[in-house]
């Protein structure tokens, strides 16, 4: 018998797989923080024989190298990605032996990346799964547009015949296992559901039932921004990440923070946004610990600039330095934990505004000197927004503050969270500010004008 195990890396929209039998496993796509992995291989009471890589990610940082090197064993690599290590170059067809009766078989898939490669799980011969990474998602596909501008519309292309040649040649029972798809920026489209079979996916993946040109129209059209923090991952996958450091930071007390501060590097608070605007230190920035802070702190921060962490406990300080390093953000500058009236100086106010929500919106607007700002992508704002409202996607705010109109900015996003962080970053330029932390289908039902693009 075999067993498949998934390891969640919830805050990217990842997953990690361990797969196996009585004695060996695989660990397949595994995070940076790969001591997950090792837990997981502990409580199963396996031997980790074999690490492999579906291709050279572009959203995270990988710990493929380090668990190969802690567990002696083989890393398999698709042989057309370029890496600057020594590591089993995998190439289509090829198999490898993971214990009594399971086998692992290479299989080409390329579109999200031109080396992307799919591992069929084997058992006597028979296909039970499949780990296809960022190729075959659930209900779509991964996107195709993150390695080269000039080849996206010919990975497009692949990716539509990657996925009719996993539907072609592996049975409709096969479990399809991606890494990608559970709110990754890496996908093409929105998926849906946790689980589904290739059968299920011949049924209701687009890439399954549109003729080439019209999936590749339609995937071209749709494709969402790319966090900025993207160029970084892959160059640092190819020159293989350095093992990771989780020990905690060097402690900041109320002196240090306001050095900081006055340098202009990062101060960030952790803590959920509803404390957050109650109460925090002049000039920080809130990015709460249970939301997606790696993919928004990462986007956002201009890269290499030293970051301070403030949280409200060691453990949620551990969470996010874990959080962190999946995307390259390996060593905070400092940290404190606590309450923050023990992170100002002196007789020092702790700056606070308001929350609100759509209801609140609709009975002020229009009034005088009141700016709405609309901080989600493009893509939602497309389908309905605010009249006259302005619109300044999040990753884009800390380089436009210059361009918010003059008034109090009411800000607002389709569910709060990036509210918060753009309020914050407001707030810190000095701004009066009011977070909308309401979800924007309540827009309409207040009574707001609602228009479409």
């Amino acid at each position: 018998m075999y067993f498949v195990d998934t390891i969640e890396v919830a805050g990217l929209g990842n997953r990690s797989y361990l797969a196996g039998g009585r004695r060996m496993a695989v660990a397949v796509d595994p995070p940076r923080d790969a001591d997950r992995v090792l837990a997981a291989a502990a409580r199963r009471g396996v031997r980790i024989s074999h690490v492999v890589e579906t291709h050279l990610h572009n959203d995270y940082v990988s710990g493929g190298l380090q668990l190969a090197r802690l567990t002696g064993a083989a890393y398999l690599v698709p042989a057309g990605a370029g890496v600057s290590f020594s590591r089993i170059p995998v190439q289509d067809g090829d198999r490898a032996v993971l214990d009594t009766d399971l086998t692992l078989r290479a299989l080409a898939t390329p579109g999200h990346t031109p080396h992307h490669t799919a591992y069929v799980l084997e058992e006597r011969g028979t296909a039970v799964a499949v780990f296809t990474g960022g190729s075959l998602l659930i209900g779509t596909v991964g996107r195709p547009d993150l390695v080269e501008p000039r080849l996206t519309e010919q990975l497009a292309r692949a990716q539509h015949a990657s996925a009719h040649r996993l539907a072609a040649e592996l049975p409709d029972s096969t479990a399809v296992l991606p890494t990608h798809g559970f709110g990754s920026f890496c996908s093409a489209g929105r998926a849906e559901g946790t689980e589904t079979t290739i059968g299920k996916e011949k049924a209701s993946n687009e890439a399954l039932t549109e003729g080439a040109d019209t999936f590749v129209s339609r995937m071209l059209a749709g494709l969402d921004d790319v966090p900025a923090y993207y160029v970084h991952m892959g160059p640092a996958n190819s020159a293989g990440p350095a093992p990771v450091d989780l020990t905690p930071p060097a402690v900041a007390d109320a002196g240090e923070i306001a050095a900081r501060l006055a340098a202009g590097e990062w101060v960030v608070d952790l803590r959920n946004r509803v404390a957050f605007a109650e109460g925090h230190v002049t000039g920080t920035y809130n990015f709460e610990a249970e939301g997606q802070l790696a993919t928004y702190l990462a986007w956002l921060i201009p890269w290499g600039r030293p970051v301070t962490l403030l949280a409200e406990s060691p453990e949620q300080l551990a969470c996010a330095q874990r959080e962190l390093v999946r995307v390259g953000i390996d060593r905070p500058a400092a940290a404190a934990t606590g309450d923050p009236s023990a992170w100002t100086t002196g007789d020092e106010a702790l700056a606070a505004f308001p929350r609100a929500g759509f209801a609140d919106l609709a009975e002020r607007q229009p009034a005088e000197g009141m700016v709405v700002l609309d901080v989600r992508r493009d893509r939602e704002r497309a389908a309905g927004f605010i009249e006259g409202s302005v619109h300044i996607p999040l990753h884009t705010l800390h380089r436009r503050l210059g361009e918010v109109p003059a008034g109090e900015v009411w800000v607002h996003c389709a569910g709060g969270m990036r509210a918060a962080i753009a309020a914050s970053l407001l707030d810190a330029a000095g701004r009066a500010v009011v977070a909308v932390d309401d979800t924007f289908a309540a827009a309409e039902a207040s009574g707001l004008p609602v228009r479409t693009a």
